[in-house]
C-alpha cells in the first residue's frame, strides 16, 4: 500500500516533463526529463545498422531511422507507465541528430529516393576535388567567409550534389519538383508532423549551418552558394530557430504534443553542458569527437583549421550564438572497428580492460584516419596507419594506442582553439558514450595537461534538445535563466603524468600523423565507378614491369648457374 501511495504522490510531484529524440550515427534514443530538475526519468535505445556498399561509402536506411524513433518512443512510454508516471505530463519534444547526413525524399509518396549518405562518407572526394579545382587558387577555404567551412566531403551540399548527379530517381524528382532535401532532423520532423499529409519541412540554424548552402551572417540559405553547387532552392527546408514550435506529433502515444526544439547533436551537447558564456567549451566523444567553444554573438573565423558554426538560436527573437568547432571523424568508431573488423574485442567495455592490462602503448601509435583527417588538417587523402610496431606489440598495446589516438586528436584541436582565441582553457567539460571509459578520461587529462570534468548525467546531447523544446514560446516549462539552471554534479580527472612525458608522446603522435598523409591521391576514373589501375601511373607502371623483368631475368641466371 505504501509503495502505491509513494508512487502516486511521486506522480503528482513530478510536474511538467520534456522528451528528446536523439538520433545519432550508431543509435537512436528517446529520453524523458523532468523540466524542473533536469533529472532523466526513462529512456530507450535502438542500434542503427550502417552499410558500406563500397570502400569509403557509409549509408543508413531512412525508414529504419524513422522506425527506430517510433520504437524508442513506444518503449519509453511503456517504461514510464510502469513507473506510474503519466505520459500526458510530457509537454514538448526536442530533436537532436547526427549532422550533415543527407537525405532526399519524394514529397508526394513520402518515400526516400536513396539511402541516407552519412557524414563520414567519402564518395564525394572527386566532387570535392572538382569543386576546389574551379576556385581561384584552388583554395578549399573559398566559401569559408560565408559558410565558416572548408569545401570537404563532410558537409551536405557535396553529398546532395552527388545524389543529383548519380541517382536517377533523385535527378527525376528534382526536375519534376517532387524532391525534398533534408538532414536527419528535417526528415524526422517532416515524418512525425504528418509526412505527405501536411508534414512540416524545416530545419534549424545549427543543422543548416553544416550544409555549405547557409550563410552564417544573414542566417539564411544563400542564393550564390546554391548556384555554386547548382542546387535548386525550392528543395531546401525552411530555416527556423532552435527553440520554437515547428508542428505537432501526428501519431503514436504522444499525438498532439508539440515538437519545439531542434539542434544538431554537437550544439545540443553545448546547450546541455550549459556552455552559454563566451569562452566555455565541451568535447563530445561519440562516433566522432567534437570540441565546441562558445564565441558569443559574432562569428570568429579560425586560422588553424577549425570550423565556424552556429551554436544555437534559442528562440525566434533571440540572437544567434556562434562556436568554433574542431571535428574528429573517428573516435568511438575506432572501438567498433577493433570489435567488428579485427575481432580484438567482443564488447566495447572490453577495450578499457585490455588497455589497462598494459598501461602503455609501448611505442605503438594508431592514426585512425579511416575517412581522411578532419580538423585541424582537412586532409581527405590521409588513411589509417598503425606504426611503431615491434615483436613485443600485442593486442593490449593496440587497444591502448586506440584510446590514446582519441586523446591526441582532441589535444590537436584544443591547441588550435587556444591559438585562435588566445585564451587557454583551464579545464575541459566532456560528455558522450566514450566518457564511461575511465582510463580514456584519465589519459585525456594526462595528454592535455589540464583537468577533465564529466557530468554525472552523461546524456547532455538529449538534455540540450529537451531544454530547447521546454523553453520554446508557447511551451515555456523550462527556464534557461542562469539562476534557474540546476546545479550539475560531476567527476573530475586531474593530470597524473609530468608534462615532459606528455609532450614527448604528443610529438611522436604528430610524426605518425605525417606518415598517414597523402595516401589516396589518385583521381578515380569514370566518376569513381571503376578501380584506378596502378598502371595508370606511368612511372609506377614502368617500375613494376621493370621489377618483373628483373625477377624473371634473375630466375634464368640462377637456373643457368645450377
Amino acid at each position: 500500500m505504501n509503495g502505491t501511495m509513494a508512487a502516486s504522490s511521486n506522480r503528482i510531484m513530478l510536474g511538467p516533463l520534456v522528451a528528446a529524440i536523439d538520433q545519432g550515427t550508431s543509435s537512436t534514443r528517446f529520453l524523458v526529463f523532468n523540466a524542473k530538475t533536469a533529472e532523466l526519468l526513462s529512456h530507450h535505445q535502438v542500434e542503427i545498422k550502417q552499410s558500406f556498399p563500397k570502400e569509403g561509402w557509409v549509408e543508413e536506411d531512412p525508414k529504419e531511422i524513422l522506425q527506430s524513433v517510433y520504437e524508442c518512443m513506444d518503449r519509453t512510454c511503456e517504461k514510464l507507465t510502469q513507473l506510474n508516471i503519466d505520459i500526458s505530463n510530457i509537454k514538448a519534444i526536442g530533436v537532436t541528430n547526427q549532422r550533415e547526413t543527407t537525405l532526399v525524399w519524394d514529397k508526394e509518396t513520402g518515400e526516400p529516393l536513396y539511402n541516407a549518405i552519412v557524414w563520414l562518407d567519402l564518395r564525394t572526394q572527386s566532387t570535392v576535388e572538382r569543386l576546389i579545382n574551379k576556385t581561384p587558387g584552388r583554395n578549399k577555404n573559398h566559401l569559408k567567409h560565408k559558410t565558416g567551412l572548408p569545401i570537404s566531403t563532410y558537409f551536405s551540399a557535396v553529398k546532395l550534389r552527388w545524389l543529383m548527379d548519380n541517382v536517377e530517381k533523385v535527378h527525376e524528382a528534382v526536375l519534376s519538383h517532387r524532391a525534398m532535401f533534408g538532414t536527419v532532423d528535417s526528415w524526422l520532423i517532416w515524418c512525425l508532423t504528418g509526412g505527405k499529409k501536411g508534414g512540416v519541412h524545416c530545419t534549424d540554424v545549427t543543422n543548416a549551418s553544416r550544409t555549405m548552402l547557409f550563410n552564417i551572417h544573414t542566417m539564411d540559405w544563400d542564393p550564390e552558394l546554391c548556384k555554386y553547387f547548382d542546387i535548386p532552392m525550392e528543395i531546401l527546408p525552411k530555416v527556423r530557430s532552435s527553440s520554437e514550435i515547428y508542428g505537432l506529433m501526428k501519431s503514436g502515444p504522444l499525438t498532439g504534443i508539440p515538437i519545439s526544439g531542434c539542434l544538431g547533436d554537437q550544439s545540443a551537447a553545448l546547450v546541455g553542458q550549459m556552455c552559454f558564456k563566451d569562452g566555455q567549451a565541451k568535447n563530445t566523444y561519440g562516433t566522432g569527437c567534437f570540441l565546441l567553444k562558445n564565441v558569443g554573438t559574432k562569428p570568429v573565423m579560425s586560422d588553424h583549421g577549425l570550423l565556424t558554426t552556429v551554436a544555437y538560436k534559442l528562440g525566434r527573437d533571440k540572437p544567434a550564438c556562434y562556436a568554433l568547432e574542431g571535428s574528429v571523424a573517428i573516435a568511438g568508431a575506432v572501438v567498433r572497428w577493433l570489435k567488428d573488423n579485427l575481432g580484438i574485442i567482443q564488447t566495447s567495455t572490453e577495450l578499457e580492460k585490455l588497455a589497462a592490462e598494459v598501461g602503455t602503448s609501448y611505442g605503438c601509435y594508431f592514426v585512425p584516419a579511416f575517412s581522411g583527417l578532419y580538423a585541424p588538417y582537412w586532409e581527405p587523402s590521409a588513411r589509417g596507419i598503425i606504426c611503431g610496431l615491434t615483436q613485443f606489440t600485442n593486442r593490449s598495446h593496440l587497444a591502448f594506442a586506440a584510446l590514446e589516438a582519441v586523446c591526441f586528436q582532441t589535444r590537436e584541436i584544443l591547441d588550435a582553439m587556444n591559438q585562435d582565441s588566445g585564451i587557454h582553457l583551464s579545464q575541459l567539460q566532456v560528455d558522450g558514450g566514450m566518457t564511461s571509459n575511465r582510463l580514456l578520461m584519465q589519459l585525456q587529462a594526462d595528454i592535455l595537461c589540464i583537468p577533465v570534468v564529466k557530468p554525472s548525467m552523461p546524456e547532455t546531447t538529449a538534455l540540450g534538445a529537451a531544454m530547447a523544446a521546454g523553453a520554446a514560446e508557447g511551451v515555456s516549462v523550462w527556464s534557461l535563466n542562469p539562476e534557474d539552471l540546476s546545479e550539475v554534479t560531476s567527476e573530475k580527472y586531474e593530470p597524473q603524468i609530468n608534462p615532459e612525458e606528455s609532450e614527448l608522446r604528443y610529438a611522436r603522435w604528430k610524426k605518425a600523423v605525417q606518415r598517414a598523409m597523402n595516401w589516396e591521391t589518385t583521381e578515380p576514373v569514370n566518376n569513381g565507378n571503376e578501380e584506378t589501375s596502378i598502371f595508370s601511373s606511368v612511372p609506377l607502371g614502368f617500375y613494376i614491369l621493370g621489377s618483373m623483368f628483373m625477377l624473371i631475368g634473375a630466375k634464368y641466371i640462377a637456373a643457368g648457374q645450377k
